[in-house]
């Protein structure tokens, strides 16, 4: 028996779209087409519509959780360098009524002090941090399991 299918939406935050091109590998190698393609593999094999979507402006973001709203049942989101300053993503993400998980490809607590304050955190039912590629793939899994929870 297959499970109905669920929408999530996958927003990613500024300067993502250069994954894979930084010369020190923080973010690993693989480019944000390759993630992207892996991401919806991924949702495909389980069931999920994915909108896997990349923004370097925070109104945008803010616009998307507002669309995702009325359209998912999740949102993953990293917002990159908007996690340690963006009020306005936070009150976005506080009015979506789904699940919501905050995932990175590095370990932010492992990094500059500053990285250690994340404001998206206080929306998020669970946070990956750490993984690259494969905490992409794991929030994804995750969040099927949290949309599909009985409650």
């Amino acid at each position: 028996m297959s499970l109905p299918s669920a929408t999530v939406w996958f927003l990613n935050g500024p300067n993502a779209n250069l994954y894979g091109l930084d010369a020190n590998k923080t973010y690993g190698s693989e480019s944000f087409p390759m993630l992207q393609e892996r991401c919806e593999k991924k949702a495909a094999a389980l069931n999920l519509k994915l909108n896997f979507v990349q923004s370097n402006y925070e109104g945008q973001l803010v616009d998307w959780i507002q669309q995702a709203r009325g359209d998912a049942q999740g949102v993953i989101i990293n917002a990159a360098g908007l996690t340690y300053s963006s009020v306005p993503i936070l009150d976005a993400l506080l009015s979506f009524p789904g699940r919501i998980i905050e995932v990175h490809m590095s370990n932010i607590w492992r990094r500059e002090s500053f990285r250690h304050h994340s404001y998206i955190s206080k929306a998020a039912d669970g946070v990956i941090a750490g993984l690259g590629a494969e905490g992409y793939e794991l929030a994804i899994e995750a969040m099927a399991r949290l949309i599909r929870k009985p409650a």
